[in-house]
């Protein structure tokens, strides 16, 4: 099959150690989680996990290594609750499941932040020779998340958000790939008059990398307008959720509409503790491959299909050590 990369879309679980430790420390109240300015003691323990999250991937035998976002208290939300322009305001439940994070609310024009910048490169003091993949949210699902107090409508606030996203991103320390993770464009599809201006967004953002960039999006499959439109993007691969029970709805978009020369498959389930074998991993993608015989790729990247901060630490382990395994995998399976 094509080459297989091991990966993973980060916002990784927070070990046992470090929990209690963090819990003892700031607490678990709004007042409580990451401001940007916390003590040493606090800084020593996301170092210190971040460091482990780095070593279990390179442990595993991933093909690219997160940072991990160990200190993401928000999962997507994270850069706007540590910007200057923004209040953080009540707890929001996030998407369909039992996990929140602060309302980011937007009072003003975005500003720089350099926080994620910051992360990853103390990451790259960790990592030696696997490369380094970068992780953001997608221009449209931050301003999804968002609450707007400053813009005057719905698409300068997308405008506002992609500007931000890119200038972080260019002081991003070199990698080899960014995932931008868009699961709002299937929870929420884009309505009629912003649905043509996200591929513009996304690659404003994605001129901003110097890596290989890829859309990923989870949560089911996208419908066939957002689709079509997010084929314009000029990004090298559309990441697609193949856990979901909809996955033929997104082969109908990708033989329907076309689809980009590389993939990244969600092929692992990043919220159910049961580990799948690598060669169950392998056939969901091989299955995916097979279906689109016109298009020869050139990579596929697979993970899990959503972030696994869901998961237990030795759960998500096991995963990622069958993702690195299926990559190992050669000759036609039956699915």
């Amino acid at each position: 099959m094509e080459n297989l990369i091991a990966t993973s879309p980060g916002l990784f679980p927070l070990p046992d150690w470090a929990k209690s430790e963090l819990s003892s420390l700031k607490g678990h109240q709004k007042s409580d989680l990451i401001t940007g300015d916390e003590p040493e003691e606090i800084e020593r323990i996301y170092t210190e996990a971040r460091s482990e999250a780095i070593t279990e991937q390179q442990n595993a035998g991933l093909d690219r290594v997160v940072e991990a976002q160990v200190r993401w208290d928000d999962m997507l939300a994270h850069p706007l609750t540590l910007n200057d322009a923004v209040e953080t305001g009540g707890i929001v439940r996030y998407y369909d499941n039992n996990n929140f994070y602060r309302d980011p609310q937007i009072s003003d024009e975005l500003s720089h932040s350099g926080d994620v910048a910051a992360e990853l490169t103390a990451a790259t003091e960790l990592i030696k020779e696997t490369p380094l993949q970068t992780v953001m949210p997608g221009p449209y699902t931050l301003a999804q998340l968002s609450s707007n107090r400053f813009y005057e409508n719905d698409k300068e606030l997308l405008s506002a958000t992609a500007s931000y996203l890119a200038r972080e991103v260019a002081e991003f320390p070199d990698h080899e790939t960014l995932y931008l993770l868009e699961p709002s464009l299937v929870s929420t599809p884009p309505n009629d008059e912003i649905a043509p201006f996200v591929s513009q967004k996304l690659s404003e953002v994605s001129a901003a990398s110097g890596g290989d960039v890829v859309i990923h999006t989870y949560f089911g499959a996208l419908n066939e307008k957002t689709y079509a439109y997010l084929m314009d993007a000029t990004v090298d691969a559309l990441g697609f959720d193949i856990v979901a029970g909809d996955r033929d709805k997104t082969l109908y978009n990708v033989t329907e509409y076309g689809v980009t020369q590389n993939v990244a498959l969600g092929v692992a389930d990043g919220q159910n503790t049961l580990v799948e074998s690598p060669e169950t991993l392998y056939e969901r993608a091989e299955w995916f491959c097979s279906q689109v015989p016109a298009t020869e790729f050139n990579d596929v990247y697979i993970s899990t299909n959503t972030e696994p901060f869901y998961l237990p630490v030795n759960k998500h382990r096991q995963k990622l050590a069958a993702l690195a395994t299926a990559t190992t995998i050669s000759g036609e399976v039956e699915v």
